[in-house]
Formats: C-alpha cells, structure tokens, sequence
C-alpha cells in the first residue's frame, strides 16, 4: 500500500508461530541507526503485554545524521548517504542483505484525530465483517488532502448501551459504534523520508510514528492500561504518545530538541557545535545544586586551540543557560496536551526516553512541571544490544521491530472488493438473495 493513497506502506503482521529477520531504520536528526535483527516465537509474557516474539540482534550500525533538521529532510544526497551507511554496517555485522526495512517518522508536524464509526446489526452476533464495516465507517473520514495516515487503531467499542468493550464479536446487539485514533502527518514530509531511504535500494515496508515506536519498547507491565505519556526527546523534535486502556489514543511532536540545547550552548559560550554537545552530552544539568557556583568546568571557546589555556567557567552558569531551554520543551508537551484534551493529572506516568532523556536532572525538573511519576524509558526485551545501545537514545530502533508483533492491531482504508464470507451481510449471502428472489 503506497503513500499515493493518503496511507504509509502497511507491513504484513509477522505470524506468532513463525521466525523472521527483520531490518529497522530510526531516521532521527542527530543520529541514523539501523538495526537488523531475528525474532523468534515466544509465549505470552505479563511484563511485555503484545509481544509474541523474542528478538536478538544481529547488526547494528550507526551515523551521525545529516540532511535532517526538525525530522523532515533538507538534502536528500546527504540524508541517503547516512542511511546508506549506517545499513551497510549494520549488513556487514550480521551478514546478511537487507531489501526492506521498517522507518520511523519523526517531522512532518505529527497529529492526531479521533473519529466514530457505526453500524446496525438488528439483533444478530457480531461477526468479522460487522467490526470491519463500522471501522470502515470511520476510517472513511479520516483522509485529508496534504496528509498521510500514520496509524488508525480502534479505541474502544460501543454496543448499544454497553461501552469500552475490547472486542465485540459473538456478542448481541442492535447498533455497533468505534471510536477510532488516526495519526498523520505531512505528505511531503513523508515522501521525501520515503525517497532518501528508497534511493538506497530499500523497500519501506512500514512508517511508525516516534513516539509510538519509543512506546512499544519502553513500557512494560501495565502502564499502557492504567494510562501513561510517553516523551521522546529527540535531536530536533519532542514528541509524546499518550496510551489509555492498552492503545495509542494521542500523539503530537513540537520542533524543539536536543540540538536547540546545543546550540544555546555554542552561542551563550562561544563554543564550536562539537565542544557544545560534547560538554551538554557529559556534563550539563537542567537542576542547580547548592555547589555549582564553586564547581568549575574548563570550555574551549572559538578561535582557542590545543595551545591555549581553556577557560574556566562556574557550573552554575552552563545550568542557566541549559534549564529555560528544557523548562520550554517541557511546558510546550504540557500545553499541547491540554488544548488537546489529555492535560497530564497527579497521577499520571510518564516515561522518558530519545537521547535527550539522558540529559541529568530531566527526571527532577519534569516531576515539577508535569506529574511526579516519572522515569526514564529504556529499550526492554531485546537480546544481543552492545551495551553503549542500551540506553533511551536506542527506544526508537527497538521499538521498530516491536511494531510488526502489534501491526494487527490497525485498520487502514475500507475494505475493497467483494468479502467471500459467511453471513447475510457477505458477498456470498447477498448473492444467495439475489438467487433465491430471482428464481
């Protein structure tokens, strides 16, 4: 299925009962990683809810980006150059060629809708193709010139009176209804990512959205059901997935990241790009502490060379310079979610995660702009990650393969063609009318 339809490349659910070898793709601002990893099948597990596979990886390979800023290409010779790269080391890793693979989505202004759907049953037992037409119906408004669907994935059923049933069929009733979550994003955006990545002799077989591949390798147990925000802190772009009742109900991104906590460095310090993010990568904090004023960090300012003495400077000035920045990012998620209906409460998780989730004292500064519960989201339940890839910079590549174990989940577009199915409402009970009313 291609983007020409208003849909990203759908990718066939991987089978519970079968092994496979999978390539995912994290294209972000900062960095492009490319994983190539085998899954296995496993059983059921009550920590990682979903997950019918066990995955190991196989190689791994990863580029500093280039050709991205905000998450949307900027030069196409230099973005298919990263993920040329970064596939090529992951191949000669695991030996193996990769002609497919699994892409994230980051830019393209990420947004989410929800639409309702329904349909009459007079009374009958719900059947497949009943749940498929009320999805149907609500997919059926989704498409929006300039957009492409990310994601659509039913929220929750309504039977008559009864509500928040998971799974209607072969239960009774007279009218179905769905609500449905559909995330998209910029059509442009989206192609041009396509194209960097195709250019490379690679088939996308699907686009997952940010913060809904962080999601699905960071949360365990049941924080997906009891209702959780997870933030992903990209290079450029923040983005957040929120998840009530198990599913993806919400996701939203703003252009602001990492990189803009750098280059606040570089310019308040006169530093080079490099020494800014070498110095907020393994020294900066967003919270003072009561010994910044004495503690001092020695910079390399513009222009100085290996010659030169460094300069010493408080560490209390870097943190004054880094928490507006954070402080900003932070109340930009909150503010978004609240005008979109999911302000944040007392009790709500969240789980940090992306690069930036790295940086010290996130966790302390977010409990006091957001909600208290808070922790950092590491990628869970993947074997054979070196152990510099077992960090929350990491979440977006692991949870690329995740996605193809929960793929079923989604409906895309309303079914076409006949459906050779059982049922009066089926191709074969219609026919069977028109048969018996005609003769």
């Amino acid at each position: 299925m291609s983007g020409r339809d208003g849909l990203s490349p759908r990718i066939k659910p991987v089978s519970a009962r079968k092994s496979a070898i999978l390539s995912a793709l994290d294209v972000g601002t900062s960095k492009v990683v490319c994983l190539i990893a085998r899954l296995d099948p496993m059983d059921q597990s009550d920590t990682l809810r979903g997950r019918t596979h066990r995955m190991r990886v196989l190689g791994i390979g990863h580029q500093r980006s280039r050709g991205l800023k905000g998450g949307v290409v900027v030069d196409l010779e230099e973005a298919e150059r990263a993920v040329r790269l970064a596939v090529d080391a992951a191949e000669r890793m695991a030996g193996v060629q990769v002609e497919s693979t699994i892409v994230n989505m980051t830019g393209g202004r990420l947004a989410s809708r929800q639409f309702t759907g329904s349909v009459n049953l007079h009374r009958r037992t719900i059947n497949d193709s009943d749940v498929h037409r009320v999805m149907d119906a609500a997919i059926s408004q989704s498409m929006t010139q300039g957009r492409i669907v990310l994601h659509s994935l039913p929220i929750g059923y309504c039977l008559d009176e009864s509500r928040h049933i998971r799974d209607p069929r072969g239960m009774l009733g007279d009218h179905l209804h769905v609500d449905m979550h559909v995330a998209t994003c910029d059509m442009l955006a989206q192609k041009n990512l396509m194209l960097a990545v195709e250019r490379g002799h690679l088939k996308v077989e699907a686009m997952v959205g940010t913060p809904y591949a962080s999601a699905l390798s960071t949360l365990v147990d049941d924080e997906a059901e009891m209702g959780v925000a997870c933030i992903d802190f990209g290079g450029g772009t923040t983005s957040v997935g929120i998840f009530q009742r198990g599913r993806l109900v919400h996701c939203d991104a703003v252009a602001v990241g990492g990189n803009h906590i750098t280059m606040d460095l570089a310019r308040g310090l006169s530093m080079r790009l490099e020494d800014a993010e070498r110095l907020k990568t393994l020294t900066c904090s967003c919270i003072e502490t009561a010994s910044d004023d004495r503690d001092l960090i020695a910079i390399r300012q513009v222009g100085e060379d290996a010659r030169d003495y460094p300069n010493q400077i408080p560490r209390s000035q870097v943190t004054r310079i880094v928490r507006p920045r954070v402080e900003e990012i932070l109340e930009l998620v909150r503010d978004r979610l609240q005008r979109a209906g999911f302000a944040l409460n007392a009790g709500q998780r969240i789980v940090l995660t992306g690069g930036g989730a790295q940086l010290a004292g996130l966790p302390e500064l977010s409990r006091k702009i957001l909600t208290k519960h808070v922790r950092i989201g590491r990628p869970v339940g993947i074997q054979g990650l070196p152990e510099a890839a077992k960090s929350p910079a990491f979440a977006t590549a692991v949870g690329l393969l995740v996605y193809p174990q929960v793929a079923a989940l989604e409906h895309f577009e309303p079914t076409r063609g006949r459906l050779l199915a059982t049922g009066t409402d089926s191709y074969i009970g219609k026919v069977g009318r028109w048969i018996r009313d005609s003769f």
